[in-house]
């Protein structure tokens, strides 16, 4: 029987190599990542984070999860907010950028734990979380509808979930960011990280990954509820929300 097959930026995969394919991206690009993020949104980014932290609702004594969490921008303002009393798991499936991730949190005086995990298959007992987030990853999932599912399981009931993902953004933008996408970007990659590929398949799977209202749509699918979301720069980035109730 064949193989079922899913995309790869705009390449036809199958499923099996996916992870691989993506892991070799960012094994890539992990010592570097947090100077082309601020390249390549023009120091965006952190905003968009910030956005985020505001719309999560922890406080001290907290637990959360931060799936995909990479380098630890979300984890480390997590660990702030949730003190002593709280926890905050920094999750990647990567291992370069998870030891990238891993060495800032100790530089910065945090010993928290730290786990290399598949958002598919997440590690975690039921109703644990009273937060999970995934920052910039979801669309690198080769069964999101499998890894949404897995973190409506592990959250509370009245816990919340926030995808944060490059998404679609307003058509009248959409001539001069296809440009910006792919050809600016893949030559700063080049430049900077010495990588045109791995940013020439960024470009690609954003333009791959559900729209708003899709992915909106999928939340529900799994269970959550209250789902909302929030267009960022123009729909550069959105802000998903939704509820375990």
């Amino acid at each position: 029987m064949s193989e079922n097959t899913t995309h790869f930026g705009y390449e036809t995969v199958a499923e099996s190599q996916k992870a691989q394919k993506v892991a070799e991206v960012f094994h890539s690009v992990a010592q570097k990542y947090d100077v082309m993020n601020d390249l390549m949104s023009a120091g965006l980014h952190r905003l968009w984070k910030i956005f985020a932290i505001e719309q999560s609702g922890v406080r001290a004594g907290h637990k959360v999860l931060d799936i995909a969490g990479g380098t630890g921008d979300l984890s480390l303002a997590f660990l702030k907010r949730v003190g002593k009393s709280g926890q905050v798991w920094l999750t990647d499936i990567n291992s370069s950028m998870l030891t990238v991730g891993r060495d800032r949190m100790i530089d910065k005086g945090f010993l928290n734990p730290v786990a290399q995990c598949d958002a598919e298959k997440l590690p975690f007992p039921n109703d644990y979380f009273d937060c999970v987030t995934v920052a910039f990853g979801l669309r690198n999932m080769t069964h999101k509808d499998a890894a949404l599912a897995e973190m409506h399981r592990v959250l509370k009931p009245g816990g919340r979930l926030l995808v944060l993902e490059f998404s679609k953004v307003w058509k009248p933008l959409a001539p001069a960011y296809d440009l910006y996408s792919f050809k600016l970007l893949p030559k700063m990659g080049e430049l900077v990280a010495g990588d045109a590929s791995s940013y020439q398949y960024l470009a690609e799977s954003i333009r791959m990954h559900p729209g708003q209202e899709e992915l909106a749509g999928m939340m529900r699918g799994v269970g959550f509820e209250k789902v909302d979301y929030f267009n960022l720069s123009a729909g550069v980035v959105a802000l998903h929300k939704g509820f375990k109730l």
